[in-house]
Parts: C-alpha cells; sequence; structure tokens
C-alpha cells in the first residue's frame, strides 16, 4: 500500500516537472518569435520576427503593407520578409518606412510625428539681428539695434530656461551700447559658452570680451591681445575634438581621421555628420555585424564631397546629401543635428526640413517665411527657433518658436 502510494507520488513530480519543462520550453520558443501557422492542412511551428512600434505622439495607427494591422506601443510578430510600415495619425504627417524582418530578431519602427499645422510664437518683438548659437546647443545671443544706447546691445537667449509666463522673459541683456556700438558688432562664443567675443567697428575697431553670466557694464577690451584669446579657444576646441576621436576604437579613429570632414556630433557623441574628405571604402568595424540593427540599406564606399551620417555603435553608414553649402562667417551650418541624435534638420530652398538620420522620411514642416540659415533646434526637441519677419521687409526679423507637439 505504502510503496503504491509512493509510485503514484513519483508519477505525479515526473508529470509536474514534465509539465514545466514543456512551458519553459514554450515561453523560451515564443518569446524568439516561433508560432504555429495553421494555414493548410497541416499545422506548422514556423519561425517569425518581433516589430515594435512605437510613435511621439502615441496613439498612432500601424498600417502594415497597406493594412491596419495594430496601434503604436505594441509588439507583432510577422513572417520573415521586407514590409512596408506606415504610422498615421490625424493632423500629423505619415511615417513610412520599409522594414527588413528576420527570424527571432527585433526590429523597430519608431515614429517622431511632426504636426501638419505647426505653432507659431514670438520670443522677441523689437527686432534683433545676427542671432548666434553657442557651442552646447542650449543658448542664442542676439543684437538689438532698434532701441536706445542702454537697451541697446547682446543679448542673450536661455533655452533651457522654464519662464512662468512668456518665452520673451526668457532673454537676458549682457551689454549695452552706452560704451561702445556693440549693437552693430560681430559676435563669437567661446567653446565653453562662458564668454563671447563682440568685434565693434562703429568707433574705433574694437574687440571686447563679454561675460555671459551678467551685465558687463565695463566690457574688457581684448583688441590688442586678441591672439591669445584666440589661441586660448583653440586650444579648448582641440581638446574637445581629441577626447571624442580618443574614445572611438582604434580602427575607426584612422578611419574618421582620413576620411570624415566632420561637421558635427550628434548630442549624445553616437553619430557623426561628415562630409567625405577623399573617395574610399570604409571598412567593417564591428564583426561580425551586429544583428537588430536599422535596416534602411547603407553606403559604404564613399565619394568625395558628398554628405554622410555614421552611426558608431551599429557601425552602418548612410548618405544623406551629395554635397553641403559651405559655411560662410558664422552663419550655421544648413544641416544640422536634431537634440534627439535621430534627426537632422536641413535647411534649403526656403523651407525647412526635418529627415531621419539615414535619410529617409524627410519632411517639409516649414515653408513660411524666414531668414535663411538662421534655424535653430529646441534643447528638448519640442520646437525650432527661427529669425523671420512674417513676410513684412520693413521690419527688423524677431525670433519665433515653431512647435513641433
Amino acid at each position: 500500500m505504502r510503496s503504491t502510494l509512493m509510485r503514484k507520488q513519483l508519477i505525479v513530480s515526473a508529470l509536474i516537472l514534465l509539465f514545466l519543462a514543456l512551458v519553459t520550453i514554450f515561453v523560451i520558443i515564443y518569446g524568439k518569435g516561433y508560432r504555429f501557422n495553421l494555414k493548410g492542412s497541416n499545422a506548422i511551428l514556423s519561425g517569425t520576427g518581433l516589430l515594435v512600434a512605437t510613435s511621439t505622439p502615441d496613439g498612432a495607427q500601424v498600417l502594415i503593407n497597406d493594412h491596419l494591422t495594430t496601434a503604436t506601443d505594441n509588439t507583432i510578430n510577422l513572417a520573415p520578409g521586407e514590409y512596408t510600415v506606415k504610422i498615421f495619425k490625424e493632423g500629423y504627417f505619415t511615417w513610412e518606412k520599409n522594414i527588413i524582418i528576420k527570424k527571432e530578431v527585433v526590429s523597430k519602427a519608431d515614429a517622431l510625428l511632426f504636426p501638419k499645422a505647426p505653432k507659431l510664437e514670438s520670443i522677441t518683438n523689437i527686432g534683433i539681428l545676427n542671432p548666434v548659437i553657442d557651442p552646447s546647443k542650449t543658448k542664442i545671443a542676439y543684437l538689438v539695434a532698434s532701441q536706445s544706447a542702454v537697451k541697446n546691445g547682446v543679448y542673450i537667449l536661455d533655452m533651457t530656461s522654464r519662464p512662468i509666463l512668456t518665452l520673451q522673459s526668457a532673454s537676458t541683456q549682457i551689454a549695452n551700447d552706452i560704451l561702445d556700438y556693440l549693437s552693430t558688432s560681430n559676435i563669437q562664443w567661446s567653446p565653453d559658452s562662458k564668454e563671447i567675443l563682440a568685434a565693434s567697428g562703429r568707433l574705433i575697431k574694437t574687440t571686447y570680451l563679454l561675460e555671459t553670466n551678467t551685465l558687463n557694464q565695463n566690457p574688457k577690451d581684448v583688441t590688442e591681445t586678441i591672439v591669445s584669446v584666440d589661441a586660448s579657444w583653440n586650444k579648448l576646441k582641440t581638446e574637445k575634438q581629441k577626447a571624442l576621436m580618443d574614445s572611438l576604437p582604434k580602427k575607426l579613429k584612422k578611419v574618421v581621421s582620413e576620411q570624415f570632414n566632420i561637421l558635427e556630433w550628434s548630442s549624445d557623441e553616437t553619430k557623426i555628420l561628415y562630409e567625405a574628405s577623399q573617395s574610399a571604402e570604409i571598412p567593417l568595424i564591428i564583426t561580425p555585424p551586429l544583428i537588430g540593427t536599422n535596416s534602411t540599406p547603407e553606403v559604404r564606399s564613399l565619394k568625395k564631397g558628398e554628405v554622410y551620417t555614421y552611426d558608431i555603435k551599429e557601425d552602418r553608414n548612410y548618405k544623406i546629401l551629395d554635397f553641403v553649402p559651405k559655411k560662410e562667417d558664422n552663419s550655421p551650418l544648413p544641416l544640422m543635428w536634431y537634440p534627439d541624435s535621430k534627426h537632422l534638420v536641413y535647411v534649403h530652398s526656403s523651407k525647412i526640413d526635418i529627415m531621419e538620420y539615414d535619410a529617409k522620411n524627410q519632411t517639409t514642416i516649414y515653408a513660411g517665411p524666414f531668414v535663411d540659415g538662421f534655424v535653430f533646434p529646441w534643447p528638448d526637441a519640442t520646437k525650432l527657433v527661427i529669425l523671420t519677419d512674417l513676410g513684412n521687409p520693413s521690419i527688423t526679423p524677431n525670433l519665433y518658436t515653431i512647435g513641433l507637439k
């Protein structure tokens, strides 16, 4: 009797262990994307891939090969192959991309949707000149020349401040016209964003060094020591570039130094926007190649003068433009990183486009009047800053924001 009971207990325990093992195997297989295909007379266990569809803002519709399949913030099982994925939300431009699904691999469709009717909001209202963004991409220095000597001068817009009422209170004056005509000067940021050089030419040609965190009542005249200031600033720039280069793998560092004319690093320093300094072939840096990377076809054969982006983490390279107009004086480049490090802002033909870093989903988000070249992304990626007279040439332009969320 006792032995019979023990045998029953052993059988029950064995069945429980078998059941748990089967469940574990099923969970592992399911997690890898395998599904039962019930088409036809036989059920077949086939491998699938996972597509994670997300959007900003969320709650958008996801179309797979033009079939409404789900909403964003969801995961979809798909058989291996290439799919046209569209993400759509009312009032926003549609996002579209061809994505390759591979067995047991997670692919992503991450759509940043831009509004078709962005909100325009003024930052200044008295007319400004020559806005220049700082190296940290968080402050804009500009000139005011339409007021009294006390109110004219150099101002700074801090895009990280949180004004209580309007953005117009986010600007502060750091120099006026009482000592000299600084409102007509050429201004240049220091590499650490702590100082500004203001070169005035209305009286005697004079260069002043301004601190950016205070009102400079008696700005420092550095006309005779400008060579020393330039040398100090160039040293800071060189040290920063060296630190970025030293962070690269040895093999990649050689490629970048020999083949890249770097235009701008992304904010998170994981991608490089550059012009090819020579025609060459980029060797594979990461071998074997990573799985689950961006499936947009890359270009590793460089042509001199063409513009590309290189993704350091994924070791993938994408062609952006045949060429980019050269930067003149202190004017901004017509192509720049968006603060999320996933998109680029492209200013051309009197319009502003935003595209993904692989050149996909190029979208014209603004085609109204603005002063060409003066376009600056807001640090939190919620808006752009433009200089515009709203089509009225009789007034001095002002800074406006274009709301993108």
